[in-house]
């Protein structure tokens, strides 16, 4: 029994010791263990160099960038790549609404084929590929400029008609400008006629711009706006950037006497009709000066309350539904019309209206034979009425498009540029 455990002790021993001889020799070969690791770096290395060269080169970039607010609502939106092409561009509204896009045909960028809006959150995905066919990808997110920190121009005349050679380029801001000069240098008129083009600010809202005299006729006018991001006020930025063009018709200018009640239409100088008018009565004189016709309506309603004539005034309140051939000289009410009330026998013998411009007519408008309907389809938008000897005072130059009543030197005085 005492052999056995004899010999048990020996056998722990045994383990014992070569545990320790394990043990040693694990740790007592140092160079061996360096040379070990030194293997398992330079396999390490490896495994990176590998990764490296499955990397794609191609660079993707989105503007805005990431994150960006107040963006662009024009051509601010842009996918490009370098080192490689573009293989799919998406681009949605932050409710999943799909914005549609096109790649370039050497797809090497990517903008969007839609006008984007304002407040609205964009998000943009892009994938590409390098010349070894390995992708790369890339994402952004923006918000464009809200309608409170953006402004826009509201302009007439509008993109590709005709107009008569008084008409202003008028231009009237949703915001009020107090940077005026950037936005003015913003804003280009330019003619194939070669005249000079001033524009003149009325107000913090209203710009509008013309030449010294008439535009020539049958010139063709451009404006061009380059608002885009143009600061107009703190914090308030452009959003247009539009090129608009018109065309000039014949010069044709027309001529109201009030005092022979007797209107001369002219073409290119020459008088090609005399019409019998009645004017603005003793009580309630037209204005004088030059006006442009703003807006044509073959029939429209009239009502004196909109303009401060009640009975109440003793001016004589009137509300006449269906005036024929109505054309507009100012904001505030003047018109030059046909008029089927009145007796025939007053038009160029007795100036009887309101304010306005009358010609003799029939009720409905489709009577072709009529001075009213005559002077209506002879007239376009743009065509000048200088009314003369009512005993008035001249219309204000901000009263309608009528800022022919300023003179030049006034007229470039009020322009920043």
């Amino acid at each position: 029994m005492t052999n056995s455990r004899r010999r048990r002790g020996l056998t722990v021993a045994s383990a014992l010791l070569g545990g320790v001889l394990v043990l040693s020799a694990c740790s007592g070969g140092g160079d061996d263990a360096s040379g070990s690791d030194g293997g398992k770096d330079t396999s390490q290395a490896k495994v990176d160099e590998a990764a490296a060269e499955k990397t794609s080169e191609a660079q993707i970039k989105i503007t805005p960038k990431d994150g960006s607010d107040n963006a662009s609502i024009n051509n601010s939106a842009a996918v490009t790549v370098s080192k490689g092409t573009l293989t799919d561009v998406a681009m949605t509204t932050a409710d999943g609404t799909a914005v549609s896009g096109e790649i370039s045909a050497d797809k090497t960028s990517w903008k969007p084929s839609v006008q984007l809006e304002r407040s609205t959150t964009y998000k943009l995905t892009a994938e590409a590929k390098d010349a070894d066919g390995r992708v790369a990808h890339e994402n952004a997110s923006f918000t464009t400029v809200s309608p409170t920190n953006s402004f826009i121009g509201t302009f007439t005349p509008d993109d590709g008609t005709t107009v008569g050679v008084g008409m202003p380029v008028s231009i009237n801001f949703d915001k009020a400008i107090t940077n005026k000069a950037a936005v003015q240098k913003g804003i280009t008129v330019s003619s194939t006629s070669g005249q000079e083009v001033v524009c003149h600010w009325f107000n913090a809202n209203r710009m509008d711009c013309r030449p010294d005299d008439y535009w020539q006729e049958n010139s063709t006018v451009t404006l061009k706006l380059a608002l885009d991001g143009v600061e107009g006020a703190s914090g308030v930025y452009g959003v247009q950037q539009k090129t608009v063009t018109f065309k000039i018709g014949r010069n044709q200018v027309t001529y109201v006497d009030a005092k022979t009640k007797q209107m001369k239409i002219t073409q290119d100088g020459k008088t090609v009709k005399t019409i019998p008018i009645s004017a603005g009565a003793p009580d309630n004189k037209t204005y004088e000066g030059q006006m442009v016709i703003s807006e044509k309506f073959k029939e429209t309603r009239m009502n004196g309350a909109t303009v401060g004539f009640t009975d109440d005034d003793g001016k004589g309140e009137y509300d006449i539904k269906d005036v024929p051939h109505a054309m507009r000289l100012t904001t505030s009410g003047t018109f030059v019309h046909g008029n089927y009330w009145g007796a025939k026998s007053i038009f160029g013998s007795v100036n009887t209206s309101h304010g306005c411009v009358g010609l003799s007519d029939t009720k409905g408008a489709d009577d072709p034979n009529t001075p009213g309907a005559w002077f209506y389809n002879n007239s376009i938008i743009g065509d000048v009425v200088v009314v003369q000897n009512t005993g008035d005072k001249t219309v204000s130059p901000d009263n309608g498009l009528n800022g022919w009543n300023m003179s030049w030197a006034d007229w470039k005085a009020g322009s920043e540029a």
